[in-house]
Parts: structure tokens; sequence; C-alpha cells
């Protein structure tokens, strides 16, 4: 089956099981990592299944690349789509060797089908770090190994379609943040698209293209990682609100131990992390840490100030508080009003590198007198580097 890299992925599943209900309709990107968001018992894992064909929805439709998944008149079943499927345990054969497991795996592949796009099994196995791994046998592993080894184990079945059901939920922290860089590169290499269930706002921020979230069944929010972050109406936005900034590091203060990055909305001092001149960095920057002033202060400790206007308020949020969207930059009403329209229309919407969020007080909002096209300061407290 030939896929076109083009054509967006269509699902659309209605499902019922007890007193639970999925009801989706999503259009996902064909490349990139989308990121199935939301507490347990959300419908996660129930959709990511929908899509592997291990639950069928009556009445549902996928569309893959442009082939008919499923619909009215067809229905193909696990074994005939091709994914790989990354589950939260490993499970792999215990009597088989690494390499054992992956020879398995790329038994499945139609050789004579030249049209899938995919990693060598080389590649995959420079990839994802397990050169030394090929002759251990699984319980010789650590559990952040077996995890790389069943990710590699997936993709040697060249799948059109990865998908992974929270593969990180049963590793410790330490494990986690072994593994995290190698899911970075999957999303970098990789030309198929991955659909990627969490429930953490960490591997959301470093992994997301597309997020897609989920309560009780029904799709609350869904859009690019800049659009879901950004909206002050997104379910994220009480607890978690804060946006994520592509960046590329420019240079270095060595007497200071910082290091200068860049971003279409600016540039941020950072602490050193020895990291080479011109390798990108994704960052985290909170609400919470972000706090607004009318003039620019050089009377402070915090390194990073940048000019900016306020683009819209939000009601009242708990304890008294409001989030303030932010566009860097001071520009005038009809500025940002030329330049929504300008959005909307491009691929621009999708960079959320020319916006903050900033979560103050409401007496604060009221003192500084903030409406919409005030200029201001956004003073950043902190900046977390995701990668």
């Amino acid at each position: 089956m030939a896929r076109d890299t083009g054509v967006p992925i269509g699902a659309q599943f209605t499902h019922c099981y007890d007193e639970f209900v999925l009801d989706v309709d999503l259009a996902l990107p064909a490349k990139g990592v989308t990121v199935l968001y939301g507490q347990s018992g959300s419908g996660k894992t129930t959709l990511l299944r929908c899509l592997a064909g291990l639950v069928r929805a009556p009445g549902g439709t996928l569309r893959v690349g442009g082939d008919q998944w499923q619909g009215d008149e067809v229905f193909l079943p696990t074994h005939k789509r091709p994914i790989g499927y990354v589950f939260q345990e490993p499970s792999l054969f215990e009597h088989l060797t690494v390499a054992g497991n992956l020879s398995y795996a790329q038994k499945r592949v139609d050789l004579a089908d030249s049209s899938r796009s995919a990693l060598s099994s080389e590649e995959v196995i420079a990839l994802l770090g397990i050169e030394n791994l090929l002759q251990r046998k699984p319980n010789q592993l650590s559990g952040g190994e077996k995890q790389r080894v069943a990710i590699a184990r997936a993709l040697f079945s060249q799948p059109e379609l990865l998908l992974m059901d929270e593969p990180l939920a049963s590793l410790d922290t330490q494990r986690k943040r072994e593994i995290l860089p190698y899911l970075e590169k999957l999303r970098h290499e990789l030309e198929i698209p991955i659909i990627y269930v969490t429930h953490s706002i960490d591997e959301l921020s470093r992994l997301a293209d597309w997020v897609v979230v989920l309560d009780k069944g029904r799709v609350v929010a869904d859009g690019s990682l800049a659009d879901v972050l950004t909206a002050l109406d997104s379910p994220l936005q009480l607890d978690d609100a804060g946006v994520v900034l592509e960046t590329t590091i420019l240079s270095r203060e060595a007497q200071w131990a910082l290091m200068r990055v860049g971003f279409s909305g600016g540039e941020l001092l950072l602490a050193d992390n020895g990291r080479a001149e011109g390798e990108t960095l994704r960052v985290r920057v909170d609400a919470r840490d972000v706090s607004l002033t009318l003039s620019q202060h050089t009377d402070t400790s915090i390194l990073n100030a940048l000019p900016a206007t306020v683009i819209e308020i939000s009601a009242c949020l708990s304890q008294g508080a409001v989030l303030v969207k932010l566009g860097l930059g001071h520009q005038s009403i009809a500025a940002l009003d030329e330049s929504k329209v300008i959005d909307e229309h491009s691929e621009a919407s999708r960079d959320s590198s020319e916006m903050l969020l900033s979560r103050i007080t409401r007496r604060s909002a009221d003192y500084l007198e903030l409406v919409v096209g005030s200029q201001v300061w956004a003073q950043i407290k902190s900046v977390a580097v995701l990668r």
C-alpha cells in the first residue's frame, strides 16, 4: 500500500461499553508526534486500540495515508494493518535474545512492498542505541533498555503508523530521563506519524507536535502544540499553563556560565548546558514564572525580560488569578488584528515562539490597568530546558 505522506489521518469512532462512550472525529497530521492527553479513564487507550483494530467500533471510519483501513464495507484486522504498537510493558520474548526479538518482528514485513518508507535495521539499532544489547536476553536488560528494544521491534516491522501507549508509565524517574532523548530522536528521524498516549505534561511538552486532549471519551481540545498551549480556554490552563519554544543556541557568556538562545520572538539567557552553538533546544516557560511590568527594569536579578503586547485576558481563574496571553514585541491593536488575519491562513499560526502566557492575580491586572493592546514587559523568572 502506497502511503501519501501529505494526507492526514482521518479517524471517526463511536464505541460504548458499560457507562463509557468514546465519541471522536479527528483529522491528525501525517507526520510528527500526535499526543493523546488526558487523565486515566478519559479514553486515550481505547482510541489507540480502535486505531490498531484491537477494538472494533461499529460504524467507525479510519483512513491512513489515503488508504481505507475501516469503513462501511472494510475492516482491516490488526495483523493486516501496517502498524507498530508499543505497550506500557515491553512484552519481549524471554527465550530470545534482543537480536532474536527483532528478527521475529522483521518476519512480518512484506519485502516485496517497496513503497513503505522506513529506516533500515541498522539505522533503527543505532537510533535507539541498542548495538551492545543484541546478544542479551530480556532478563539481562534494565527497564529502559527493554523499552528501547520494544520500540526497535515495532520499527523493524516497517510500520506506516507507530502507536505508543504510555511507554514510560512503568519506568522510574531515572529510566524515564534516560529514554526520553531516544523518543525525541524518533520525532526528528521518522517520516511516519506517531500517536503517543500520556497523562504527563512533561512528555507532552517534550514530544508533541499535535495534541488531542480527551475527557470522558470526548475531544475537548485538538490542535498544534502551540495552539493548544496558548488557548486561554484550553483544559490544560487550570494547572499547566505555559508555552513551549523552539530555540537555537546563538552564543555563550562563559564567564557567567550562560548561553544565549534565539527564537522568532526574541532571545533568552539560560544556564549553559554544554551543547554546541547552532543546536536547537525546546524550552518551556510556565505562566506562573512570567510577571508583568509597564516599563523595563534594569535593577533586578531577573535576566530575561521581553517587550510584549496583551492579546487576550482570561476570565478569573481559581484563587483570584487571571491568564494573560502576550504577543512578543510592542504592536498596535491594528497590527495585532492584521497579524491575526495572516496567521489564520498560514503555517505561522502553528508557531508559539511569538507568544507567552502570564498568570497573575486579578488585583495585579487591575492595578496595571491591563487591556487588550497594553504594552508591557514580560519578566521571565525561570525557563525549563526540555531537550
